[in-house]
């Protein structure tokens, strides 16, 4: 199963540092029957990439957790066994919950697919959207508008022979 897993470059740093992302349980994003229900298609691709896209959201909100992070949505692809994934707990009609899973334990950086990272040219779109999520949570509409706002730039896909490049300042 292919799982889409948010992070910040800071905790992209520490897994190339470590070899491995976190200690788990990990929240990740994956095509789930309730992903497929509510975007109602049956093309794979669009449905990994609406998946890729709940764990951008995902990221965005540990950048919003976090005002030192540099502010770029960061989102590791892996490849892990169906066994390794549990569904996430019921967050009931919350879209923001959808393709949500837990993935048990650490996840070794040796299973990274890819990385997904916002350009440098995004950063004032994605620290305008961290900074307004709460009021979008709200109910903000103007909010919530600078939130999309974020949401338009597309992650960029780097190999994971890259990591170093965007986790080593001068690499």
């Amino acid at each position: 199963m292919r799982v889409y897993v948010p992070l910040t470059l800071s905790g992209l740093a520490e897994a190339h540092s470590t070899g491995e992302l976190g200690t788990g349980p990990l929240v990740a994003y994956a095509v789930t029957p309730a992903l497929r229900e509510w975007y109602r298609s049956d093309d794979i691709e669009e449905l990994e990439y609406a998946a890729l896209n709940r764990a951008a959201l995902a990221s965005l909100r540990l950048l919003a957790a976090d005002p030192g992070a540099t502010r770029r949505r960061v989102v590791v692809a892996a490849d892990v066994s169906d066994g390794a994934v549990s569904a996430a707990p019921e967050r009931g009609p919350d879209p923001a919950g959808l393709g949500e899973v837990r993935l048990a334990g650490s996840l070794r950086l040796a299973k990274v697919a890819s990385v997904h990272v916002d350009s440098a040219d995004a950063e004032a779109e994605v620290t305008a959207a961290a900074e307004a999520l709460a009021a979008a949570d709200g109910g903000d509409d103007g909010a919530r508008f600078v939130v999309d706002g974020a949401e338009d730039h597309e992650l960029l896909w780097y190999a994971t022979q890259e990591i170093p490049n965007l986790v080593e300042p001068g690499h």
